[in-house]
Formats: C-alpha cells, structure tokens, sequence
C-alpha cells in the first residue's frame, strides 16, 4: 500500500514538473531579449507572441506581457489585462504605446524611451489585441473579420486567458483585474462577467478576479447620446438650434441605428464644431496625419474609430519594421497589409452591440467586485456628462460626496464614491487619460489596486 501510494505520488509529481516544463519552454519562446531601439536601463522582463482560441477557425490572439521591475518584486504584484476599444483598435498600439505601457516611441518611429508613469511600475500589464483581425491578432477564416461583435469578443478574451495562464502558471491565482478605455466600456465589464459567472462554485479560482476599471467608457447609449450633447452645447461647440434639432431627431439608444434626420443633425453638428481634435477639445489637431478619420459612421456616428495625435503616426512606422515584428514574435503568418492602430473591417461590420452595460455592472456590483469608472474631462466623444448620466441611472447610495482630490496641493479632478463603485474625473485629460494626464492617471491607478480614495 505504502509503496504504491509513493510511486503514485512520485508519478503525480513528474507530471507536475513535465507540465511546469513545458510551460517555461512555451514562456521562454515568447521572451523578448530586446526590442529595437529600447533604452539600455530596461529592469524588466517582457514577453510577446500568440494564444490560439479557436483552432479550427485558426484565430489567434496577440498578447503582450510587460511585468514589473525585478527590484519590485514583481511575483507579489497584481496582472492587469489593458483592451483598447474602437470596435477594431489595438491596444499594443494605444495602451502600449502611448497610454500605461512603460515604453514610448520617439518621433523617428524607431528608438524608444522610458516612461516614468508606466503602469508596470505597480502592476505586471497584459496587453491583448482583440478580436482577431485587430494588430497583430489573426484568423484564417476571412469571415470572422466581417462576424466580429460583443459576444464572440467577450468569448474569444476568455478563451484567451483560459490558455495564457496555463503558459504562465506562475500567474495563476494572482490578484487579476481588467481594465480599458473607450469602446472598451462594453469589452471590459463583458470579459468580468464572463471570468465572474465561470468562476462561481470554485474554491481557488485560477482567474482570481478582484475587480475591474473604465475609462470615458461606452456604457448606456440613452445616456451617453443625452450626455455627449449635451456636453457639446454646454461647452459651446454647437448652436442652440442644433442642440434642440439633436435633442429631437436621435433616437438616444432606442435603436441600434441612429434615423435620417438625426445624422442630419450630426452632420450640422460637426460643422460647427470645426476643426478640432474631440477626443481633447483643448489641444490641437494633428492636421496632417493621413489617417485622421471623423466619418460619421456605425454604431455611435460620432465616434471615429481612431483617436489621432501624432504619436500614433509613430506607431505605424516602429511596429511595420521587420525587425521589431521579429522581437515581438508578431506577424508570423505573414499578414499581406501593412499594420495599422485599428482595423476598418473589424469596425466598420461589428455584429451585435447591447444598448446597455447597467444591467452588468448591477450584476457585479451585487456580486462584491471592485469597480471603478474614470473619466478625462475634455473628451467630446465619450464626455464625462455622459458617464454621470450612466452612473446615476444605477441609483447607488453616495458613501463620500463629491469633492476635489488633489496632486502636490493642485486640483487633479474630482471624485465622488458610491456603494459598489467610486468614479474619478481627470482635470484637463481628454479621452485617452494617461497620454495627456499621465502622472494623475498613474496616481488613479495606484489608488485604484490599493482600494485607497484618491487622495485629498
């Protein structure tokens, strides 16, 4: 009995120490040794390459991991997993790139620098192009491009994590939370519900979820088409008159397609608003950039599906280089186009868009989860009257009423804490927060992992 029971044991554990084997040889193919162009002091270890969810549909998503530094003990930090949203962007190229990831690209498209706001700094960040076709994510069936929508995304994401944790066992019931910008508002509390209802009735979940956070997120199309037009006129960047006429024509989420008369509306309404950049009303316009795109087309016909400031220029020439493509473990089918910050198929041909996320974020609320909502205050794509507008639709009682939180003895934004969520504004940041306000988003992150109010 004895010795059977030791040979089981014995056998038991030589499997264990096989399957961690081929765990670290997987993990050490995605190892970055060096990327082009990176700084000399880099103290942190960086993996990239991709996660199969569908094999017969041959889709595959692209990942990113940039954990933090060695001296700060990245084995006690937390796993962050960034989406940018679009539908159809790449969070390698915003998240990454310019918004929390810990490297900058330099105007000459080739050399990087270090950014001392990263988010790696307090967390080990997980950056996933999502769904396929976005980045460097693929499929091999063509039709999966034009079928892209919520469900399959939210599906795709956690089949993702499912198959990365086991290549990173060591993440494995790590504190784990999600968090996203923009269209992500509807990928981020989608992906926690998801990982949420999996997860229930396990005793030591793999995914050890903790709570998930938004940024000028789409959240509820009643209030955000009131919320953006209203923000519109109150900032006078329409008429009177065309505030009444889009008051009277949109439909304000009642249908996935706004009427005739109502993009009308937005067209005068754009007009009016002139030449401006709306992602950050305050700052100009990268006027000669190619790529800017403010048709007004899909879902939210205010939205275009990229936000463009030249970094994003830089972008497009550093990750289009072979040789960054090759550190990156990127690209290995060969994909016949260039690669872009968003994908115009993805985007242009999304699927199935609930009007709502409320009914989630009651869900999950309930259920105990960390939820935070942030929102840059010069946004007039997803503007913060929006989100307010959203929030309070959920009828939460107010635990701490709104007050100013503060940064070195200057106003940062403002803050107000309800039962089962906390919401946060970002003074002077327009849609992406960290790129324009990157020492204030750093300060909301680190407060958001420690459960701490922002600080007053």
């Amino acid at each position: 009995m004895g010795h059977t029971l030791f040979f089981s044991l014995w056998v038991l554990s030589f499997l264990v120490g096989a399957c961690s084997a081929d765990s670290y040889q997987d993990q050490e193919k995605d190892r970055i040794t060096e990327l082009p162009g990176q700084p000399k002091n880099v103290g942190f270890a960086q993996y990239s390459g991709y996660v199969t969810v569908n094999k017969r549909a041959g889709r595959a998503l692209f990942y990113w991991l940039t954990e933090s530094a060695a001296s700060r003990k990245p084995q006690s930090r937390p796993l962050v997993l960034w989406l940018n949203g679009g539908p159809g962007c790449s969070s390698v190229a915003y998240g990454a790139a310019e918004e929390v990831g810990p490297f900058r690209i330099r105007p000459d498209g080739k050399t990087l620098y270090l950014d001392p706001y990263a988010w790696n700094n307090v967390a080990n960040l997980l950056f996933l192009d999502s769904p396929a076709g976005v980045g460097f994510s693929y499929t091999n069936t063509t039709s999966d491009l034009y079928n892209a929508g919520d469900q399959s995304t939210a599906e795709d994401a956690y089949e993702f994590l499912v198959n990365w944790f086991e290549r990173f066992p060591q993440y494995k019931h790590r504190d784990f939370y999600v968090v996203g910008e923009s269209y992500a508002g509807h990928y981020v509390p989608q992906l926690s519900q998801i990982i949420y209802e999996r997860n229930k009735g396990q005793q030591n979940p793999v995914i050890n979820f903790k709570g998930f956070m938004v940024g000028n997120a789409v959240t509820d199309d009643y209030h955000d088409y009131v919320g953006t037009f209203e923000y519109w006129w109150t900032h006078g960047l329409i008429s009177d008159s065309t505030y009444r006429m889009l008051r009277r024509t949109c439909d304000f989420g009642s249908s996935q397609h706004p009427s005739v008369e109502c993009m009308n509306a937005l067209v005068i309404a754009e007009r009016e608003q002139g030449n401006i950049d709306p992602y950050s009303i305050f700052t100009g316009p990268c006027n000669n950039s190619a790529s800017l795109n403010r048709n007004l087309r899909g879902h939210y016909p205010w939205m275009s599906r990229s936000y463009d400031p030249c970094t994003e220029r830089y972008s497009k020439v550093y990750f289009n280089l072979p040789e960054v493509q090759k550190a990156l473990h990127a690209n290995v089918t060969g994909i016949p186009y260039p690669w872009k910050t968003c994908s115009d198929i993805v985007g242009e041909y999304w699927a199935d868009s609930p009007l709502s996320m409320l009914p989630i974020y009651q869900e999950l609320i309930a259920a105990g989860l960390k939820i935070w909502v942030y929102s840059g205050d010069t946004d007039a794509v997803v503007p913060v009257t929006a989100t307010r507008y959203s929030i309070d639709a959920l009828k939460l009682p107010t635990v701490t009423n709104w007050h100013p939180w503060y940064d070195n003895g200057k106003v940062g934004g403002w803050t107000q804490i309800y039962k089962g969520l906390t919401f946060v504004t970002i003074t002077g940041a327009g849609h992406e927060v960290p790129l324009h306000r990157p020492r204030h988003a750093f300060i909301l992150f680190r407060s958001f992992l420690e459960n701490k109010p922002m600080p007053s």
